[in-house]
């Protein structure tokens, strides 16, 4: 049984029945056959379709943004916001996803030659619990327009949010069977991705998981994008705005509830300046209201499980006995749900819990450096290279990004993800990028075709 329990009272608010060999069976046939006509569809009925779809989801904003409330304790307000960017998502790629995939002539010793982007088939999506709608949208709105067909796969833990995707698309109008949710238990995967009717696959998930998933897939030839775990660097340098600086790493380190793999985890501040960033930072922090998420003035809500509460308790007190100083927080509070308060970690060392681990929680850990060329060595001292963020004179900033080992950087401003711009990691934060134009590039065919009589 899937179940999803309400990550504020710890109550069972949902239980839904696996889908069972023949269901699964049914959906990749469905799947196969949906293609088969999306393939040919042009980019315009593709986009009327996306477009459909994101209509839908603004008017159902309420109803949508609260299953992910209910399921994993997003806040109200950033579960609107959710919902709202997850269209803007699909209305991007209908409008761009035509010039993303021109065709491209390239000159030869051909009459005519060209390199066109072909869809692959129906491929999969492989989802964790923190962000059901973004996470799906930021990979079945380009999967879609290039013509693929999707099965999307979510976390057992949220089945209210994965049933209410292809209900979307098929209130939209799209074929049955083009976006389909496979309601299974994790060890059943493995199966869904060795099926040849699958031709990729994308995961979203731990680094342990994508290893798993990267390994089947290779074992099979099947292209994936991997968008694994984080231990973001935040650079705060002596020239920055430090308030600006506090305002931006504060918002990264505390957005739903911390669990967010491209939030800023580690936060590097030059000598000079460091004393009056925590002294800023841990007043802002102060300032967020944890609380019930159905309330409009609550800014962190429940972490989204009690298995992941007592793991970043742990890291937390582990990285207090190894000496950082805790100025609030780092306590589990009584009472039901599975809270967790904002908590500050200064004198925070490269050999602590909080420096190696990638925290996923409200928890910000802070380290002094002593210049810039040792935050940088301290930014790349991980086995993770999602993103980063680096507050400095905006000039030196954009130097000083060739030198960090992640996937993005972010100078004076939000690390984030948006569907204009690609998004992926280096090292343990995986491969392949999402969102942009590199993002729907990553599941189509580039065919070269060579037309002839040959010229000289």
């Amino acid at each position: 049984m899937l179940r999803a329990i309400d990550p504020t009272t710890g109550d069972v608010v949902r239980e839904v029945e696996p889908d069972r060999e023949a269901e699964v069976e049914r959906k990749l046939d469905a799947a196969v056959l949906a293609f088969q006509g999306w393939r040919r569809a042009s980019f315009d009925d593709r986009a009327k379709v996306l477009r459909a779809v994101a209509r839908l989801m603004r008017e159902d904003v309420e109803r949508l943004g609260g299953l992910m409330t209910e399921e994993m304790g997003k806040p109200v307000r950033e579960a609107r916001g959710e919902v709202q960017k997850s269209a803007w998502c699909a209305e991007h790629y209908a409008t761009h996803a035509a010039h993303y995939l021109a065709t491209e002539h390239i000159q030869s010793d051909a009459t005519r030659s060209y390199v066109q982007n072909l869809p692959l088939g129906p491929v999969l999506g492989i989802l964790p619990w923190n962000a059901p709608f973004w996470l799906a949208f930021r990979f079945l709105a380009p999967a879609l327009m290039a013509g693929n067909a999707a099965l999307v796969k979510h976390d057992p833990h949220v089945p209210g949010c994965a049933v209410a995707l292809p209900d979307l698309f098929e209130r939209a109008g799209a074929p049955p069977g083009l976006v389909q949710a496979l309601l299974l238990p994790t060890p059943r995967v493995e199966a869904v991705l060795r099926d040849p009717r699958v031709r990729a696959v994308s995961f979203t998930g731990s680094s342990g998981g994508g290893a798993k998933v990267a390994a089947i897939a290779a074992s099979v030839i099947k292209p994936a994008v991997l968008e694994l775990g984080g231990s973001d660097p935040a650079i705060v340098l002596a020239d920055a705005d430090v308030d600006a600086a506090v305002e931006a790493i504060a918002t990264m380190r505390i957005i739903n509830a911390g669990q967010s793999c491209i939030a800023a985890k580690r936060v590097l501040v030059e000598a000079p300046v460091y004393e009056r960033f925590v002294e800023a930072f841990a007043e802002r922090l102060r300032a967020y209201r944890v609380g019930d998420p159905r309330e409009e003035k609550t800014d962190v809500g429940p972490l989204a499980r009690g298995d992941l509460r007592d793991a970043l308790h742990a890291q937390v007190q582990g990285t207090i006995d190894q000496g950082a100083t805790c100025h609030f927080g780092g306590e589990v509070p009584d009472g039901p749900g599975f809270f967790y308060p904002v908590t500050l970690l200064t004198g925070v060392h490269r050999d602590m819990t909080a420096f190696r681990e990638e925290t996923f929680g409200p928890v910000a850990a802070v380290t002094r450096v002593a210049d810039v060329d040792e935050a940088l060595a301290r930014a790349n001292d991980t086995d993770y290279g999602l993103a980063a963020s680096v507050f400095t004179d905006a000039a030196r900033g954009e130097r000083l990004a060739r030198d960090i080992e992640s996937g993005q950087v972010a100078v004076n401003g939000v690390v984030k993800t948006d569907p204009r711009l690609p998004s992926g990691g280096v090292k343990g934060s995986g491969y392949g990028r999402e969102l942009g134009p590199h993002g729907i590039r990553m599941f189509v065919n580039a065919q070269q075709v060579w037309v002839g009589p040959r010229r000289d």
